[in-house]
């Protein structure tokens, strides 16, 4: 068997592993060139098939989108969160709530945009087409936003949300410090708001808005920094004032009204009103006055009260000013400030009053009297100059001295007088009716008659034999305390009306001592009247009345006892009362 020979190529000879070389690579070409036709063809007819289509597993907001046509998406993503679009967002802005019509603010989804960024677009890139073979994502809604719809809302919003920075302060006029604390300013961040929005625009989520901050001029800090150096120390007790010698104590709740403290830039600053400092001591100083005042009674409630009296207490005012503020933030043991004054005491002092043993009502009188004029205006003035008298034990009371002489410079004015036994016009008219009440209020106190001269002609509203008269400097009525308790006079007086009475009471109020009774006896020794006729224009017209005789009797028993001590006895004799024809 013979070797091969080589074959000769062009001069050349060519080995056969070489040859088989040549027919396996174009083998391998020929089937990568139909793998890449086949892969092209497939790819092509993918990008047919699924090219408008949205990558499978791809959701919205939760709508499931993956595998729908770019159309069909945008359909079902409207009829799906449109209307969850169109309910109102709850958004904050520093801790205050407020609700947000997301359509009137201008946010709208935006589904074409929405599904295009899902994939949901004609593409031939690898990556898309990965994603139709292998699946999408979750893809966030595309919002559309109309800047001028959502400029107004914000406005709006702004207006119901946006705060004032709060200027720190503090009040004492109440007598209680009064802290208003500072608050710091916020305002809407729109152009934050606007992203804030479109991220949690159909999530359903509570939007916090972004805000910035503005720091007001007067800060919690100095607020507290005021409270600590000033307020505190100023509360924390009462502050003594010695006016001369006379110890004045004041409480923080009366001091405190006249102080003010006053922002100046960006500090607070305690300021006194020196004119609202006087008036704010006036509980504090109940005890003094610019001159001394007698101690007295006022009736509450039907009980006698004591007013105390209050010593005289000249001095600067304004070293009580001055040194005010210092004072009141001195610790304890140093809140004493020493006046220089001078002092006046008063004639009847408090210590006095409360041993005249003032304590009840002891008697009281009433009488009334029809409509006129004069009565409405003498009465009333007769009785404020008798109301509030205080007799002493021992003392004696005098109409005519206590109620002064009817004048029009004293408050009275003319009306009618018995003279005579007839009518005329007078000034003073009807003052005998307060005498007529203060004797029976005296009467039934057991008091003792001085003196009184009852009407010469009889007064039916009276009552008979107890009734009394006056005249200025000719008839008075006196009468003296022989109890050895104090008396204080009220008297008072409602007025007539043309269709009401007037009424006149006095009351007397001590501490009882008798119990008083009284009879009256038979009217005795009738006299009749006579006929007169006057001429002039004071002529007053009468009818006439018949005179008579009465006794009156007074028992007096010590209070709370049925013993008789004695008996008093008044006779009084009444003239006719003249009928008078006027000519």
């Amino acid at each position: 068997m013979s070797d091969p020979t080589p074959d000769i190529i062009g001069g050349l000879t060519e080995s056969p592993p070489r040859r088989w070389r040549r027919r396996g690579g174009g083998l391998v070409l020929t089937l990568v060139l139909a793998t890449t036709a086949i892969l092209a063809a497939a790819y092509f007819a993918a990008y047919v098939y699924f090219g408008d289509r949205v990558p499978k597993g791809t959701t919205v907001r939760g709508v499931e989108i993956g595998g729908l046509t770019a159309s069909a998406a945008e359909d079902l993503l409207t009829a799906r969160l449109v209307p969850q679009g169109r309910l109102p967002m709850a958004v904050s802005l520093n801790e205050t709530n407020a609700s947000l019509d997301p359509t009137t603010a201008g946010l709208s989804l935006d589904a074409a945009a929405t599904v295009s960024a899902a994939g949901g677009r004609r593409s031939a890139e690898p990556s898309r087409m990965l994603a139709l073979l292998f699946g999408g994502d979750d893809v966030a809604p595309v919002v559309h936003v109309d800047r001028a719809a959502m400029a107004t809302a914000l406005t709006d919003l702004s207006a119901d949300l946006d705060k004032a920075p709060t200027d720190g302060a503090i009040s004492l006029r109440s007598g209680t410090p009064k802290v208003t604390p500072a608050r710091v300013g916020v305002a809407l961040d729109q152009a934050g708001a606007i992203e804030a929005l479109q991220k949690a625009y159909l999530t359903g989520r509570h939007v916090d808005l972004p805000f910035t901050e503005s720091q007001p001029q007067i800060t919690q800090e100095e607020v507290d920094r005021v409270m600590t150096e000033f307020v505190t120390p100023a509360t924390s007790g009462p502050v003594v004032m010695t006016l001369g010698n006379h110890p004045i104590t004041a409480k923080p709740k009366d001091y405190l009204k006249a102080i003010s403290i006053q922002p100046s830039g960006s500090t607070l600053t305690p300021t006194l009103d020196p004119s609202r400092l006087l008036t704010a001591l006036k509980p504090a100083m109940r005890t003094v006055a610019d001159t001394p005042e007698d101690a007295s009674f006022r009736i509450v409630d039907g009980r006698p009260r004591l007013i105390p009296a209050k010593v005289g207490v000249t001095f600067d005012k304004a070293d009580l000013s001055t040194h005010f503020l210092d004072l009141i933030v001195k610790p304890a043991g140093e809140r004493t400030l020493r006046i220089k004054a001078t002092t006046a005491e008063p004639e009847f002092t408090t210590k006095e009053a409360k041993a005249l043993g003032i304590r009840r009502r002891v008697s009281t009188f009433t009488t009334y009297f029809p409509y006129a004029a004069y009565r409405n205006i003498n009465l009333p003035r007769a009785a404020s100059l008798i109301n509030g008298t205080v007799l002493k034990p021992g003392g004696t009371f005098s109409l005519n001295d206590t109620v002064g002489e009817r004048t029009a410079a004293n408050g009275f004015t003319k009306g009618y007088v018995i003279k005579d036994g007839i009518f005329k016009e007078d000034f003073g008219g009807g003052v005998s009716q307060i005498a007529t009440t203060t004797f029976n209020a005296m009467f039934f106190a057991g008091l003792e008659d001085v003196e009184h001269k009852p009407h010469s002609v009889y007064i039916d509203r009276y009552p008979v034999g107890r009734e009394a008269t006056v005249a200025w400097g000719a008839l008075d009525l006196k009468f003296k305390n022989t109890t050895p308790y104090g008396i204080l006079i009220e008297a008072r007086v409602t007025k007539s009306s043309p269709s009401a009475q007037g009424i006149v009471t006095v009351s007397m109020y001590s501490t009882k001592y008798w119990d008083i009774t009284t009879s009256v006896g038979p009217r005795t020794n009738y006299t009749q009247p006579k006929t007169r006729t006057l001429k002039g224009p004071d002529c007053e017209a009468a009818t006439g009345l018949p005179g008579f005789t009465v006794d009156v009797w007074r028992y007096f028993r010590k209070a709370g006892s049925s013993t008789l001590v004695r008996t008093e006895k008044f006779h009084t004799v009444y003239r006719a009362s003249d009928r008078v024809i006027c000519k």
